[in-house]
């Protein structure tokens, strides 16, 4: 396949925000545009003897979405993703702290 790079970045430009939520949307004069984080990688190659291969992935997880209703904007987050990015964050945070705690103690 000629040009696997190429095919590869034309993939990748279906993922983010679109593949989450979709496009905007008017809904009863009230237009809603969503907001979501993603991030993906690609890679591709191809020998001497003209074999070629390639591959990658991406996430992407909604975060919110702002809302603008006549000249008001605001943002509303999505809620489960707060919490699911909420969660590991302060377990983390939590499991450290308790560390530090403990090594100020000696």
């Amino acid at each position: 396949m000629p040009n696997l790079e190429l095919e590869l970045g034309k993939q990748s430009a279906s993922l983010g925000v679109n593949s989450v939520y979709g496009e905007q949307q008017d809904v009863d004069g009230i237009r809603l545009i969503p907001v979501a984080i993603s991030w993906s990688g690609f890679g591709a190659g191809e020998d001497e003897s003209g074999n070629n291969g390639g591959g990658g992935g991406g996430f992407a997880a909604p975060v919110g979405a702002y809302i603008r209703k006549g000249d008001d904007l605001r943002f509303e987050p999505n809620l489960v993703s707060l919490i699911a990015v909420a969660i590991p964050f302060v377990w983390v945070a939590g499991r450290t702290l308790s560390r530090v705690i403990r090594a100020l103690k000696r």
